[in-house]
C-alpha cells in the first residue's frame, strides 16, 4: 500500500514537471515567434532594396539602430580584446620580422567597432594605389549595391581608389537583413560560392545557423584569386580546419608574398573566426555568434537583439550568464586564465618561427642554394600558416582552446624541425657558431632591421619588371 502511495506521488510530480517543461518550451517558442512578429510590424516606412544608409533603417528599428551606433565607442578594453586601440606590432615586435616584405609589417592594429570600418580601411598604411577594390567587400552595405550594378567579378577587378566616395556607409543593417522582411540574409557572394563548392545549400540552413553565417560572410579566412581578377575566395573546398586549408593552398598554388629575409613563399591568414569557432564547444552545442556577441536585451518591456557587437566580456550578464550560473568574477577569471595560457603558447611559436626566418637568411649569406634551402623554407612557411590560423582569429584562443593548442604545438614542432635542419646546413657551410640575432625588442627596431631586406626585394622586383618590359618591347 505504501509503495503504491509513493508511486502515485512520483507519477503526480513527474507529470507536473513534464507539464511545466512543456509550458516553458511553448513559452520560448511563442516568444521567438513574437520576436519575428514584432520585426514584421515595426516598419514605419518602406526600405529600398539597396538602402545602405543605416539611419533610414533606424526610423523603423530605433532600438536596434541606437545599439548599433554604440559600436562607435572605442575605449572599452578587455584583457586581450575590446574596442580600444591596440598596436599589435608594438605589443609583438617579432611580427614585423615574420611579415617582412608584406604590408602587415607596416601596420597591424586591433579591429575597432563596425562603426569605424570604412574609416579604418581607408586610413590604413597597408593601402596603396595598387590595392584592389576587393578590400572594400566587407566594409559597407554600399558594396552589395555596387556588386548588383557591375557584377561581383567586375567589382573585384577595380582598384580600391575607384570607389572612394561611392562607399560611404559603414557596416550595418543592409549587410545582414532583407529590406522587406528583416530576415537574416547573405549579401556577399563568397560565402554562397564556398557553400556551393562544398555541395551545401545555404538557403536550407536554420535561423539559428544564420545567426552565425551572417558573421561568416566576413569573419573568415579568404584570399584574392587571380593576379588581375582579385576574386574573393574562401579556401573551404577541403574543409574548415587548418590542415584542410593547407591542402587547398597547396593544390591551388596560391602565395601571398615571398618573405624578404628567408625567401620563403608565404600565406597570410586573415581572421578565421568562424572556422575556429566551428571547432569549439559553443558551436557543438548550437550556440551562435549572435548569442554571445549580440545577445538579447530588454527595453521598455520589449526584447530585441543588441546590435552593439562586442566582446561578451563587456556584457557578461546578458551573454555568458544566460547559460552559465557563475558569478561575473568567476566567469571572467575562467576565460582570462585560458587566454593567458594561450598567449604563452602563441609567443613560443612566434619565437621559433622568427628565429627560423633569421637562420635561413644567415644560411643564404653563407652561400646556401635555393635547392638546399627548399625544405627549411617550406617548413617555416607551413609553421607560420598554422600559427597565423590561430593568431589571426579573435578571442585569444577562447573560441576553441584545445584545437588552438593542438595547432600551435604543431607549428612549434614544424619550426623546431626546420631550425635543426638549417643548423645542419650552416654547419655544412663551415659555420658552427649560433646566429647572432638582431635586437628587435621594439616595433621601431624591428622595422629598421627588415628595411634593407625589403628595399633589396623591391629593387630586384623593379629590375625584373623593367627587363621583362624591355624584352616585350623588342618583340
Amino acid at each position: 500500500m505504501t509503495e503504491k502511495r509513493h508511486m502515485g506521488w512520483f507519477v503526480f510530480f513527474g507529470s507536473a514537471l513534464g507539464v511545466l517543461g512543456l509550458g516553458l518550451l511553448a513559452s520560448s517558442i511563442t516568444e521567438r515567434r513574437q520576436e519575428r512578429v514584432i520585426s514584421q510590424v515595426q516598419f514605419k516606412k518602406p526600405i529600398g532594396e539597396w538602402e545602405s544608409d543605416n539611419s533610414v533603417w533606424g526610423v523603423s528599428f530605433p532600438r536596434e539602430y541606437n545599439s548599433w551606433e554604440l559600436t562607435k565607442q572605442d575605449s572599452a578594453y578587455t584583457k586581450y580584446g575590446g574596442s580600444g586601440f591596440r598596436d599589435y606590432l608594438k605589443d609583438h615586435p617579432s611580427l614585423v620580422v615574420m611579415w617582412a616584405g608584406y604590408g602587415f609589417a607596416k601596420e597591424y592594429n586591433a579591429p575597432r567597432g563596425h562603426y569605424h570600418a570604412v574609416e579604418d580601411v581607408t586610413d590604413t598604411h597597408r593601402r596603396n594605389e595598387k590595392t584592389p577594390a576587393t578590400c572594400w567587400t566587407c566594409k559597407s552595405p554600399d558594396v552589395p549595391r555596387l556588386m548588383a550594378k557591375e557584377g561581383p567579378a567586375n567589382f573585384y577587378k577595380h582598384k580600391f581608389d575607384d570607389y572612394i566616395g561611392e562607399v560611404k556607409n559603414t557596416i550595418g543593417c543592409g549587410d545582414c537583413h532583407n529590406n522587406e522582411t528583416m530576415a537574416l540574409q547573405i549579401s556577399r557572394p563568397a560565402l554562397k560560392e564556398a557553400f556551393e563548392r562544398m555541395g551545401k545549400d545555404i538557403t536550407k540552413v536554420s535561423h539559428q545557423e544564420m545567426r552565425s553565417l551572417v558573421c561568416a560572410q566576413c569573419h573568415v579566412e579568404y584570399y584574392f584569386k587571380g593576379k588581375k581578377e582579385n576574386y574573393l575566395t574562401f579556401p573551404w573546398d577541403q574543409g574548415l580546419k587548418v590542415e584542410d586549408m593547407e591542402k587547398y593552398y597547396s593544390t591551388a598554388g596560391h602565395v601571398d608574398w615571398v618573405h624578404a629575409i628567408s625567401g620563403a613563399k608565404m600565406i597570410k591568414m586573415q581572421h578565421p573566426d568562424y572556422e575556429v569557432y566551428k571547432q569549439g564547444i559553443h558551436a557543438y552545442r548550437g550556440v551562435s555568434c549572435a548569442d554571445c556577441h549580440m545577445p538579447y536585451k530588454a527595453e521598455g518591456g520589449i526584447k530585441f537583439t543588441d546590435h552593439q557587437v562586442r566582446s561578451p566580456l563587456e556584457n557578461i550578464e546578458n551573454s555568458c550568464q544566460v547559460c552559465h550560473r557563475w558569478s561575473e568574477k568567476d566567469l571572467r577569471s575562467r576565460v582570462e586564465g585560458m587566454q593567458d595560457n594561450h598567449l604563452q603558447m602563441l609567443k613560443n611559436a612566434e619565437q621559433v618561427i622568427t628565429e627560423l626566418h633569421l637562420e635561413i637568411g644567415d644560411a643564404m649569406k653563407l652561400g646556401a642554394t635555393d635547392a638546399e634551402l627548399d625544405s627549411a623554407r617550406k617548413m617555416v612557411s607551413l609553421a607560420q600558416m598554422y600559427w597565423d590560423y590561430v593568431a589571426a582569429n579573435n578571442g585569444m584562443g577562447f573560441h576553441a582552446p584545445q584545437e588552438c593548442a593542438r595547432i600551435l604545438n604543431k607549428a612549434f614542432k614544424i619550426a623546431s624541425e626546420g631550425r635543426t635542419e638549417i643548423q645542419r646546413l650552416r654547419a655544412k657551410k663551415g659555420q658552427l657558431e649560433q646566429v647572432v640575432y638582431p635586437d628587435i625588442s621594439t616595433k621601431e627596431l624591428a622595422q629598421a632591421f627588415i628595411k634593407p631586406y625589403v628595399d633589396a626585394q623591391k629593387a630586384a622586383a623593379a629590375a625584373k619588371e623593367a627587363a621583362e618590359a624591355a624584352a616585350g618591347a623588342k618583340k
